[in-house]
């Protein structure tokens, strides 16, 4: 189900080129110093007929909720997908978005200086000055009220957010928010995911936030369930002030 993306109002820096790509069920939300849009836009098909034709010849891919077989002969985009996700415990497809965004975010490293580039609200990112990712949590009190505060010198980066009320993303928990913060936008939304489906309840945040430090490859990890909130790693919150 299409959820639109009512957030994207609020969120167009000022100083940055901001446009949409959208192919089928990849939603772009992309930020540079000129206009990708056309580059873009050729890049997501690129990568999304490798994903498709690849799903097509092995449905597992797509279906399983664990970690499935290497595969050597893969498209990169997949073997990569194929293998963080076995690092993490989950099923290839819960790093798609992220995967994407980061996929294009490198492809578009070399022509501009900075960008932004959002997939269903996993992000990866290069900036040249401090910018903040604003934590969409649906009905907590916590929603749009917290941002992540990321420095230049940390990027690029990925920040990616898996959610049980918010989007289309399977979680098997009930968290208004997990979010993750890690030089890699394709691990943290596998991250994301595992972590999201850990948190069913209150209580069981504080397990999650150490479940996720166990990864070598996590920086920070903030959790949101109604009006409880966890955080850990090197992550760096700050009130947003709506005006």
């Amino acid at each position: 189900m299409y959820e639109e993306r009512t957030y994207r109002s609020m969120s167009r820096p000022s100083d940055l080129l901001c446009y949409e790509v959208i192919y089928k069920e990849t939603d772009l939300f992309c930020c540079t110093t000129v206009d990708l849009k056309g580059f873009i836009q050729e890049r997501v098909l690129y990568y999304r007929n490798q994903l498709d034709e690849y799903v097509r010849h092995r449905r597992e891919f797509f279906d399983s909720l664990e970690p499935i077989a290497h595969d050597p002969i893969a498209p990169r985009i997949v073997k990569e997908m194929i293998e963080t996700s076995a690092t993490i415990g989950v099923g290839p497809m819960a790093c798609v978005a992220g995967a994407v965004a980061e996929y294009v975010g490198r492809d578009v490293n070399r022509f501009t200086d900075e960008y932004i580039i959002e997939n269903g609200g996993d992000i990866y990112l290069r900036t040249q000055k401090e910018r903040t990712v604003v934590v969409y949590a649906k009905d907590s009190p916590y929603s749009e009220r917290i941002g992540v505060r990321i420095k230049a010198s940390g990027t690029p980066c990925g920040v990616c957010t898996s959610s049980a009320t918010v989007g289309p993303s399977l979680s098997l928990g009930n968290a208004d928010a997990v979010c993750v913060v890690s030089h890699s936008a394709l691990f943290a939304d596998g991250l994301a995911t595992r972590l999201g489906n850990l948190v069913k309840k209150e209580d069981d945040i504080g397990a999650a936030l150490e479940d996720g430090r166990g990864f070598s490859g996590t920086t920070g990890i903030l959790i949101i369930l109604g009006k409880s909130l966890g955080a850990w790693g090197d992550i760096d919150l700050t009130e947003v002030v709506r005006l």
